[in-house]
């Protein structure tokens, strides 16, 4: 396939911003790119772009805020039973409908997003949290696999733990790093994540590296309640496309 000046920019970009998002909080590229590589190829070939980008920024940033990672009890839990999710969301995916999981997932982070602006000091304390990190860790796991999309479950939790910034991240990319080196398996077996994919995969990561200190400087920059605002506002962009996907696709 040929691609256009203009789809070519449009990708660019995708994966810039994204790279913006993921400097800044830790999450983001997928979301801004996998759709961009989506309407101009499909949606298959878009999760296999996506992976190397996925894989390999989340281990820099697990290793960069090594020193800010939750205790090992809380992110065996949550990253264990993330894996386990991810297995049961791809025998998920054969059976049920993929507009029914993007609505409950979107109706999940509407639903998250407006008690925090209703009650924005509302938080989870560790000693909950840690009793339910193994349910929203399956609960991530399971949307990744099912909708290709952990992040609703899985932002949506820490950030309501309200952590520091590099922890949310050094948290964040544990369980990503996780789940995405069970889909690059399970994709790699079954063919789909082949050697020629894997090189572009790599390509996809020179933008979004690129603009990855971008993101973080811009963070450094902002204050406690503005990096909230910015999770608030990187949730409502997945609740609006996991919507639109739903009902005008």
């Amino acid at each position: 396939m040929t691609l256009q000046p203009a789809e070519l920019a449009i990708i660019f970009i995708c994966l810039a911003a994204g790279g913006v998002l993921k400097g800044a909080t830790g999450a983001g590229a997928p979301i801004l790119a996998v759709p961009a590589l989506a309407m101009i190829f499909d949606v298959k070939f878009a999760v296999v772009v996506m992976l190397m980008p996925n894989l390999l920024t989340n281990v820099w940033q697990g290793w960069r805020f090594r020193r800010h990672l939750l205790p090992g009890s809380f992110l065996l839990r949550f990253a264990g039973a993330g894996i386990l999710g991810v297995l049961l969301g791809t025998l998920m995916l054969t059976h049920f409908s993929q507009k029914a999981l993007s609505l409950i997932v979107a109706g999940a982070v509407v639903g998250y997003i407006a008690l925090r602006l209703a009650r924005p000091d509302w938080k989870i304390a560790f000693p909950l949290a840690s009793r339910l990190s193994m349910p929203a860790g399956f609960l991530a796991g399971m949307l990744q696999g099912a909708a290709g999309l952990s992040a609703p479950a899985s932002i949506t939790f820490l950030n309501a733990m309200r952590l520091d910034r590099q922890i949310f991240i050094a948290t964040i990319s544990f369980l990503f790093v996780a789940v995405t080196s069970l889909q690059v398996l399970s994709l790699s077996f079954l063919g789909i994540f082949s050697v020629h994919g894997a090189l572009i995969s790599l390509l996809a990561m020179l933008p979004i590296l690129a603009f990855m200190p971008v993101g973080a400087a811009l963070a450094r920059r902002l204050s406690r309640e503005n990096f909230d605002r910015m999770i608030l506002i990187l949730l409502g962009f997945v609740a609006a496309k996991l919507i639109y996907d739903a009902l005008l696709t």
